[in-house]
């Protein structure tokens, strides 16, 4: 049988990966997070997710300090602002029938990085530590609103009925 070169690949970082390799399996999904020995050693997140046939992806958008209101929570406090961003990622991820771990990216931006430690203890309160998914971090001048200090995007992938 004939494999697909981007599937041979995806093998090849697989047998790379050897001990660096952890699934998830939340709610019956298995999805593999992967860091292989060829790349740094990353800290609180995976460097590879690899999502298997039968799944949909979910992207949901950044997610700030707003409660349902619209009102801002934590007015100029990192944390209480990291939290409530971590509660809509939860809301929304719930609303697609997924949850932390069918998450197989994020993508986080702040004003200061320099919070980034308050940023992981939170974060590890939402995530599987033990497989986290692909963070992407980024520190900019600002968000769409000065008084926002986080915005979190993440995509998620949910197994659907064949």
């Amino acid at each position: 049988m004939r494999v697909p070169a981007r599937r041979a690949r995806a093998l090849a970082a697989g047998a790379l990966a050897g001990a660096a390799l952890a699934g998830c399996t939340g709610g019956g999904r298995t999805l593999r997070f992967i860091d292989p020995p060829t790349l740094s050693r990353p800290t609180g997140y995976s460097h590879v997710a690899e999502v298997p046939p039968g799944h949909a992806l979910v992207f949901i958008a950044g997610q700030v300090a707003l409660d349902s209101t619209g009102a801002l929570v934590g007015a100029g406090d990192f944390a209480a602002q990291t939290r409530q961003a971590f509660e809509n990622l939860q809301r929304a991820l719930a609303a697609s029938g997924a949850t932390f771990a069918d998450v197989v990216k994020m993508t986080t931006y702040v004003t200061d990085a320099s919070k980034t430690p308050v940023l992981r203890e939170i974060r590890a309160r939402y995530l599987n530590m033990q497989a986290p998914p692909p963070n992407t971090l980024v520190e900019v001048r600002r968000l769409a609103r000065d008084e926002w200090l986080i915005e979190i995007e993440a995509v998620a992938a949910v197994r659907r009925a064949p």
